[in-house]
């Protein structure tokens, strides 16, 4: 694959205290934008009383809305970033999501909290992709890896202290959920301006693909549409199957765009390299695992057990509190088996963990013996399998594509999610009282479970693709060997 582009401005890696005040503040930003996924999904029952019993369906889209418009701008920033520099784009990503966040807390109804929601997205769409990249430009080499699975546990640690932080501030208000974001926002603004280091841009040319990044936001959107309105409609429907005929034409014009564009949204080489396609291909499968099994969880304490948001918080949290210890230990286990397989035995435990829950959840609360052992095994599996897959597909690309290769595997994983939400909602329907659905539900983590076996079957793929690409090394090696030392040689 070849480096288009001018020049590389390649960082030179901060002093150590500089470094770690540099990490404090990309992790902030990324805390509070993965914080937010998760507090939303609690908050979403507290949502549906205030405007006036709006339908799950209605609400479903505080979450898709948010996450579509992140998948498809993810790519489009990133390659900004590279062209005009991390930094920049970094601190503008936040100050647009921190604005953002007071707008959702401000919102008067569903609409407007939508709208905001998808500036929000927008903004956080900057600040992922960017967060890594200047992450690894104040990083020497060969503390990279460590950087990319500490980075990767941010996520992990959010996603621990969102059921409960949201519980706590859904007790209050649900409006709080959007304004805890603004005071971290603030202060990472500001300590950003004078820690962050200062990169060039790394690559020059035409600006990024938007009208192709419109029609990938159009794409998820019409499938979207069709999932979660399908038992509304009817599957058979004109009108669900003209959303699915629209999202295969609109997808086709994206693929068929970024072929063509001179900056497209998604650089069609780079899912040529064998490791970085199924690395990516797995993170998709498995976040639409992940989403399903998160929502899932909350209707089932909200809905069918009648917990609070509080309780609800507090049930969840011992499963993805799980996720930062594992996720941060499990390099010895990487280096013994490989990103692959680490991977797809993570994907095992996540589906053991959900098809717990469909043998043994029920309608009378039983949180010892029905949800905590699910949600144990489902946070040890996910501490093994997102860090490994975004470690695997970042070690797959050059420097020159760090925020670019990161942003097609954010979307990757935000695309699944979207499809985990829509497909959650889709199978409950408009099921009313406990039983209706908890049935419901068990349909929901069938088809996550079967997500992630098939996310599984991806990560074996990356393993070969490892495999193989190490075997075409060690050849070149070989070959080159004699010319390198002849006189060895001839010994």
């Amino acid at each position: 694959m070849e480096r288009v582009g001018k020049s590389i401005s390649v960082a030179t890696p901060s002093s150590a205290p500089r470094r770690r005040t540099a990490f404090l503040v990309v992790a902030a930003a990324v805390f509070v934008s993965n914080l937010d996924l998760f507090i939303v999904n609690v908050a979403l029952p507290a949502m549906q009383r205030h405007f006036h019993g709006s339908s799950l369906a209605t609400l479903s889209w505080v979450l898709n809305g948010y996450a579509i418009v992140f998948a498809a701008l993810l790519v489009a920033a990133g390659r900004l970033a590279d062209r005009v520099g991390h930094r920049a784009v970094f601190l503008a990503g936040l100050a647009v999501f921190t604005v953002a966040s007071a707008l959702c807390a401000l919102t008067p109804a569903v609409g407007w909290l939508d709208a905001a929601r998808v500036v929000q997205a927008a903004g956080a769409a900057a600040l992922i992709p960017t967060s890594l990249a200047l992450l690894l430009d104040a990083t020497p080499p060969a503390e990279r890896p460590g950087a990319v699975r500490a980075w990767a546990s941010i996520g992990g640690i959010a996603a621990g202290l969102g059921p409960v932080l949201g519980g706590l501030l859904v007790e209050a208000d649900w409006r709080w959920v959007f304004l805890a974001n603004v005071p971290v926002g603030l202060l990472a603004l500001v300590a950003g301006v004078r820690v962050l280091p200062r990169v060039g841009g790394r690559e020059s040319g035409p600006l990024p693909d938007l009208l192709g990044a419109g029609l990938l936001t159009a794409a998820i959107a019409a499938l979207a549409v069709a999932l979660v309105k399908g038992d509304d409609w009817g599957w058979a429907s004109a009108r669900v199957l003209g959303a699915l005929l629209a999202a295969a034409l609109l997808l086709g014009g994206f693929l068929r765009r970024s072929a063509r564009h001179p900056a497209p949204v998604v650089e069609l080489p780079l899912l040529r390299v064998p490791a970085f396609a199924a690395a990516n291909t797995a993170a998709l499968l498995f976040n639409l695992a992940f989403a399903g099994m998160l929502l899932s969880s909350v209707l089932w304490c909200q809905q069918v057990w009648g917990y609070s948001a509080l309780r609800t918080g507090l049930a969840i949290a011992p499963g993805p509190l799980l996720v930062p210890p594992v996720a941060l230990g499990s390099a010895a286990l990487v280096r013994a088996l490989g990103p692959g397989r680490l991977a797809a035995l993570g994907t095992l435990l996540f589906a053991c963990g959900v098809g717990w829950w469909s043998v043994a959840g029920g309608v009378r609360p039983g949180y010892a013996t029905e949800l905590l052992p699910g949600m144990l095994l489902t946070g040890l599996g996910v501490g093994l399998v997102l860090p490994t897959l975004i470690g695997a597909a970042a070690a797959a690309l050059p420097p020159a594509r760090f925020a670019t290769g990161s942003a097609v595997t954010t979307m990757a994983r935000q695309v699944g999610a979207v499809v985990g939400v829509a497909l959650t909602v889709s199978l409950l329907g408009a099921a009313r009282g406990p039983q209706a659905v908890l049935d419901g539900l068990r349909h929901g983590w069938t088809a996550v479970v079967a997500a992630a076996l098939l996310a599984g079957a991806a990560s074996l793929w990356l393993a070969a693709a490892r495999r193989q690409a190490e075997a075409i090394s060690a050849q070149q090696d070989s070959a080159t060997a004699p010319a390198a030392h002849p006189v060895a040689n001839r010994r």
